[in-house]
């Protein structure tokens, strides 16, 4: 059974769900200013009430990705009397955004009508 994912697992929903999450309320703070990785993670941590709290081993690679693609740059800069990278969003980052917005909105209303019409609102 190793290697096979449990859908009956709690830990398994949340990881897939959470790793797609990440991804957009990154886009979402960084849509309103430019900010370095540990701050991008305190502000999704922050507005998700911690329900999304991105790691230092998940954001990196996340804004690796999203630099790669030209969704965001970077530029290293003294903050608080240190060097770091600040991430800002680009036009095709924004663009992206603004879709992900769309798709999570049309996302949601299904899954949230699923469930409103399922018999099993919580576990059976």
């Amino acid at each position: 059974m190793e290697g096979k994912p449990d859908y009956t697992s709690v830990e398994y929903w949340n990881g897939i769900i959470k790793m797609s999450l990440s991804k957009f309320f990154i886009l979402r703070v960084l849509s309103t200013q430019s900010m370095h990785g540990y701050d991008i993670t305190r502000t999704v941590r922050d507005m998700t009430k911690g329900c999304c709290s991105p790691t230092e081993g998940t954001i990196y690679p996340l804004l690796k990705e999203f630099e790669e693609g030209g969704y965001v740059t970077s530029q290293n800069e003294l903050v608080n009397g240190r060097e770091r990278k600040v991430y800002t969003l680009t036009p095709k980052g924004h663009q992206a955004f603004l879709v992900a917005v769309d798709a999570w909105e049309e996302v949601t209303h299904y899954v949230l009508e699923a469930v409103n019409k399922s018999k099993y609102k919580s576990k059976p």
